[in-house]
């Protein structure tokens, strides 16, 4: 008989390092995520209005929302967007918005 023991520590810091801690933080849509996605992926090709990719568009606080935690995924994982990557305060307002509940705020 062959038994088996394992520990399983689960503590956010050592399972993501470098993960982001949204501590204190609670991003405004309108002044912060809003912004942001405008300008770095609502433009020309991408998920401007009328975009028909597979994100589709990002130009209202309704599309923005109905896709909050793949747009939080692609925006950690470096997939979006295409072409360039946020800074570590952008990934951070954007990831802490959809942690704090993706607010019409």
């Amino acid at each position: 008989m062959v038994m088996l023991n394992a520990c399983y520590y689960d503590n956010a810091a050592l399972l993501y390092p470098g993960s982001l801690s949204c501590s204190g933080a609670t991003p405004s849509f309108a002044t912060q995520v809003a912004p942001l996605i405008q300008s770095r992926c609502a433009t020309g090709g991408c998920h401007a209005a009328g975009a028909t990719n597979s994100g589709g568009a990002l130009t209202n606080y309704t599309q923005v929302s109905a896709k909050a935690a793949a747009i939080k995924t692609s925006v950690l994982n470096g997939s979006m967007p295409k072409g360039s990557q946020l800074t570590a305060a952008e990934k951070k307002t954007i990831s802490c918005w959809v942690d704090n509940g993706s607010m019409n705020n």
